[in-house]
């Protein structure tokens, strides 16, 4: 017996997606963080700044304008990102240690985090 001719197309199921199936796949971002650093009188311009290139990776000039920035406004955002990265972030802070150029100084500068709002 032969089967030419007799063939048998099977239609496969319409998949429709809908607007609120495509949401669903979409991932979920996790809640952002922002890494603050405190100002005091206890650290130069120069401990900022080269704290800022070595732990955030930032340029000479972001870390001069982040420096300025504390001093001026008393507080500046370092980094914005997820919150356990944010808190080993400011845990580095917090363990950079004594700024070497002004004899006072004890200890590193303070830091701490605070969910990012959304304006």
């Amino acid at each position: 017996m032969s089967d030419q001719g007799n063939s048998t197309l099977v239609a496969e199921p319409a998949v429709v997606t809908t607007p609120e199936k495509q949401k669903d796949k979409k991932r979920k971002r996790q809640p952002r963080y922002h890494v603050i650093l405190w100002d005091d009188d206890d650290h130069s311009y120069e401990y900022v700044i080269l704290m800022m290139r070595q732990l955030f990776g930032h340029t000479f000039s972001k870390g001069f304008k982040l420096a300025k920035t504390v001093d001026s406004a008393g507080r500046c955002v370092c980094l914005t990102t997820t919150k356990e990265h944010a808190e080993l972030k400011r845990d580095q802070i917090h363990a950079f240690g004594a700024d070497f150029l002004i004899d006072r100084c004890e200890g590193s500068m303070s830091a701490s985090i605070e969910p990012e709002t959304s304006d």
